[in-house]
């Protein structure tokens, strides 16, 4: 397992920079995100030469790019968002296979037309499905011709919230490249240490075999998320939970500041 962060915890728009941080910080792979090479995370168009600065700057700081955001709202209510929001996509899912970027993550989206993290009632509607569904099935179309694969990531605000609706989209959609990214602050809101460690325990098992990638964020019991080992996630249960299923591949954290990465590194390295 390998332990990675988001590479747009650290400020700065040259990969070079902000890559090197990331190992200096502890890590040894990133969730990459556009913005972090002077683009915005959802560009019109990736140039050249900012493809050949970010492989560059993979090499030169020996730092994995475990995977490139491509987060829109697959569920907008809008059809028109959506249409531009997988345009945008197909922008992501094209960098990604010229850097040799193995997963672009996504969101399941939300209804609410002005936050796709954001909770809106219409959310667990058959229409809402359908539309996110629809959705993912032409982004697959796109992933499987550039030999990518897609990681969706179970949150309570969006139309897949659980490990279930995860392994029943990728049932629906049929495809190899649709993956599960592993968040245990998101499968949950307000819980005892107990009920979160349940809830994080049979999220595993539901999606053993199907996981591209875990995260490392934390939350309170009062639904307030936390860095990494500051609240009731039980992180040494998650990693060993996460080995005993084969996983083997990166753990990465986020929700943290800049000067919170090294000490989150030091803890999570400690549990690998």
């Amino acid at each position: 397992m390998r332990l990675g962060i988001f590479a747009k915890i650290f400020p700065g728009a040259e990969p070079a920079a902000v890559l090197a941080a990331v190992r200096q910080a502890g890590y040894e792979a990133t969730q990459f995100n556009l913005a972090c090479a002077g683009l915005p995370s959802m560009p019109d168009v990736v140039p050249a030469d900012a493809i050949a600065a970010i492989r560059a700057a993979a090499q030169s700081s020996g730092v994995s790019l475990a995977a490139l955001s491509g987060t829109y709202n697959m569920a907008h209510p809008d059809k028109a968002v959506r249409d531009e929001g997988l345009r945008r996509l197909a922008v992501v899912i094209e960098a990604a296979a010229a850097l040799d970027i193995p997963l672009v993550t996504l969101c399941t989206g939300s209804r609410n037309a002005v936050d796709q993290w954001a909770y809106h009632p219409n959310n667990a509607t058959p229409a809402s499905w359908f539309d996110m569904a629809t959705e993912m099935s032409k982004a697959l179309a796109l992933a499987e011709e550039a030999g990518v694969d897609l990681g969706i990531e179970p949150e309570q605000a969006n139309i897949v919230t659980s490990a279930k609706d995860a392994i029943r989209l990728i049932a629906e959609m049929g495809s190899k490249h649709l993956k599960i990214v592993l968040d245990p602050a998101n499968l949950f809101e307000h819980a005892t240490p107990d009920e979160a460690r349940s809830i994080v325990a049979a999220a595993i098992d539901e999606a053993a075999g199907h996981i591209a990638m875990a995260h490392a964020k934390d939350r309170h019991g009062d639904g307030r998320f936390a860095t990494s080992g500051q609240g009731i996630v039980d992180f040494p249960d998650f990693v060993a939970r996460l080995k005993a299923v084969g996983f083997e591949g990166s753990l990465v954290t986020h929700g943290l500041s800049a000067e919170e990465a090294p000490g989150v590194a030091a803890f999570l390295r400690g549990l690998l």
